[in-house]
């Protein structure tokens, strides 16, 4: 067989100033941050079912991403626009009950939440998401809301509380259409990697083409993609592309876990992380979010502590979490509270024999004498422990625990408040 021209290109002389092992691994995190994103979008349409600008409703627990929220109806697409196309949301209109549409974008940044809070004087109706720049006409009833790309992918949670029906009829009421008929960019080829296999050098084989679509607008990127670009022109020659392979492997994946345990400030062995759903210049904690519970959103929205995050808890262990009476956790939620157990490699939910897979206010959770309430975390029901007070964890598997708090308040948003500990019996 002939030499192509990437045999060409690989075979040419190997550039005379190497990358320092640092900005080769910088490149690659900062990289992988958009890598996951485009992992889900190719999962979604191969294994979802998903069209463009088309809303999938799903069932309560029917999702297949990273540490879910199960006590929230999802409704979840992909959203494509261009200079002639946008595509219009309609919200039913929601009372007495926690609903958001967020929008982000393809980086994983929260673009913006629709509902009462963001547009308390159109906490419903019709939005349009266009791409910045274009001059489409929006339907005159439609509020616009442009998208620095021309891809977003969007997030509708409505709360289940004590009448999923109603959620899920309001769910049924929640439509998009595209006003025109944008021209779609098929996604990005890359390696359908897994958590535990994360690409090594080839994850710079397509990205140019990465970089070249989907902007990312926050600080400080322009350096960033500069050493992407870099570190993909010198993974063409084959002597640098087996030592950038040897630094992704032995320095870069060292550094991102390293960054998720440092993802935020730890108490009663809990972490409150340092910023979810827009990162600023924190392209590295946009990664370590991507990775471990994509479209994670912002604050204001919700709080996720993690526990077991620093050492994962083993599901053949009993643990309990107890709050006092003064201090139970729906007086630090607005809207409402839960806790999940996902594994501790992809994140995902944790099956067992009652599908029980979370515990929050909603659930019919027994008081104690005293005023406070224990939860339990164990493979079998504990002794003596109320049965509706258990969440069943996987025997001889690590786990982790996702505390969420809709609504936080400010203790819990600063960073002062924490769960109890986590005390193992």
């Amino acid at each position: 067989m002939g030499q192509t021209h990437e045999d060409s290109v690989r075979t040419s002389t190997t550039p005379t100033t190497r990358m320092s092992p640092r900005d080769i691994s910088d490149a690659y995190l900062y990289l992988l941050g958009r890598m996951l994103v485009l992992r889900q979008e190719h999962l979604d349409f191969r294994n979802e079912g998903f069209r463009w600008n088309v809303f999938v409703h799903r069932k309560p627990g029917g999702v297949m991403w990273a540490n879910p929220n199960l006590d929230v109806a999802y409704s979840d697409a992909w959203v494509a626009v261009d200079e002639n196309s946008c595509t219009v949301i309609e919200i039913p209109r929601m009372v007495g009950r926690y609903y958001t549409v967020q929008i982000l974008n393809m980086w994983g940044e929260t673009i913006v939440n629709l509902n009462e809070r963001t547009y308390p004087a159109r906490p419903s109706g019709a939005f349009a998401l266009c791409t910045k720049g274009s001059n489409v006409v929006v339907p005159s009833d439609a509020q616009r809301i442009d998208i620095p790309g021309k891809k977003a992918r969007v997030l509708a949670r409505i709360e289940l509380g004590d009448s999923p029906a109603q959620a899920l009829e309001l769910q049924s009421n929640l439509t998009m259409v595209a006003t025109g008929a944008p021209k779609i960019a098929p996604p990005i080829e890359i390696p359908l990697f897994t958590n535990d296999k994360l690409p090594g050098v080839e994850a710079f084989d397509t990205a140019a083409v990465i970089l070249a679509t989907e902007p990312d607008v926050n600080s400080g990127v322009d350096s960033m993609q500069s050493k992407v670009r870099a570190a993909a022109t010198a993974a063409t020659h084959p002597p640098e592309r087996n030592r950038i392979d040897s630094i992704i492997r032995q320095q870069a994946w060292a550094m991102l876990e390293h960054a998720r345990m440092a993802v935020g400030t730890y108490g009663h062995g809990w972490v409150h992380p340092k910023v979810t759903g827009a990162y600023g210049d924190d392209w590295l904690g946009r990664t370590v979010a991507n990775l471990a519970g994509i479209w994670s959103n912002t604050m204001n929205e919700v709080v996720y502590f993690g526990g077991g995050s620093a050492s994962p808890l083993s599901g053949s262990d009993t643990y309990t979490l107890t709050f006092p009476k003064d201090d139970l956790p729906k007086t630090h939620a607005r809207y409402f509270w839960s806790i999940t157990c996902v594994d501790a490699v992809d994140y995902r939910v944790v099956p067992n024999p009652l599908n029980r897979y979370l515990l929050d206010q909603h659930s019919p959770l027994v008081i104690g004498s005293d005023g406070a309430l224990t939860l339990y975390f164990a493979p079998k029901p504990p002794p003596n422990a109320p049965e509706a007070n258990w969440l069943p964890t996987p025997a001889n598997k690590n786990y982790v625990l996702t505390f969420r708090v809709y609504g936080p308040d400010q203790d819990v948003i600063s960073g002062k408040w924490f769960p109890p500990p986590l005390r193992k019996r």
